[in-house]
């Protein structure tokens, strides 16, 4: 009797370890995927030590395009799995994007400052190609908004500057791979703006629009010009300063016209 107590004693606990059964019969159809964004990085680092920081490291990113000649694309991650190369950050009122996010490092030291200004560093032909089908294809399997590939200074614009101004936005967006704004409209209404400039409401609220976690106090406080900044940088690369100025005002009104 005793070894037939320990025979039913291990099934049970088989059965135990095996975990629940389901019954999958009544499937929701109320549900959409985890991802909903793609932000865009650079490493800031040689691609063998982007290699190292991205596998071993205290961050990470689903994706590394390298600096070799052909721009190699590693898969580091399963997509489904939470990468840490957001930190804390914020988009369209979404908070901690690393749960709702693709993150996609590309290798470049980023800039360098010298006696005579700061040096950004160029993106090569092949990376951004590669850049681009490997956007195409996360787009089109998770229904990616154009208006959701982000850079990291679009999340973070208090912490963060990657991509940075020479990051080719204006050639993903005619890809389909982003937004950008009409020129001929923005012309336009710049026209219009040099004559009187709105308020700095004005430009808290548009920019909240377009995305960003922006302050609205009315004040054209620190907060406020490192997200009109970073919105520069994305939109206006030749200068951003964080001046809100004409055709800042214009881009930001084109932009939230076309939605």
């Amino acid at each position: 009797m005793k070894y037939l107590a320990l025979i039913v004693s291990l099934i049970l606990l088989a059965g135990c370890a095996s975990g629940p059964r389901y019954d999958t019969s009544h499937a929701s159809a109320n549900h959409d995927s985890r991802i909903q964004f793609v932000v865009l990085h650079y490493t800031n680092a040689s691609q063998e030590r982007s290699l190292q920081l991205l596998t071993h490291g205290e961050v990470s990113s689903h994706y590394l395009i390298g600096d070799d000649k052909k721009a190699t694309i590693y898969k580091l991650m399963d997509e489904n799995l939470r990468a840490w190369h957001a930190g804390e950050s914020q988009w369209q009122g979404r908070t901690w994007m690393n749960s709702s996010s693709i993150g996609i490092e590309i290798v470049n030291p980023g800039f360098k400052d010298t006696p005579t200004g700061r040096l950004w560093y160029p993106y090569s032909e092949a990376q951004i190609e590669s850049l681009i089908v490997l956007l195409k294809d996360i787009s089109q399997r998770y229904a990616i908004s154009p208006r959701s590939i982000v850079g990291h200074s679009d999340i973070a614009p208090l912490r963060k500057l990657d991509p940075g101004p020479l990051f080719p936005w204006k050639r993903l967006a005619e890809q389909g791979l982003g937004i950008w704004p009409n020129e001929q409209a923005v012309a336009r209404q710049q026209t219009r703006f040099e004559t009187q400039l709105p308020s700095i409401s004005w430009y808290q609220a548009q920019l909240a629009r377009v995305g960003y976690d922006t302050p609205q106090t009315g004040e054209l406080d620190v907060a406020t010009r490192h997200v009109l900044a970073a919105f520069q940088m994305h939109f206006r690369p030749s200068r951003f300063d964080g001046t809100p100025d004409a055709q800042t005002a214009a881009l930001l009104q084109v932009l939230n016209q076309t939605k």
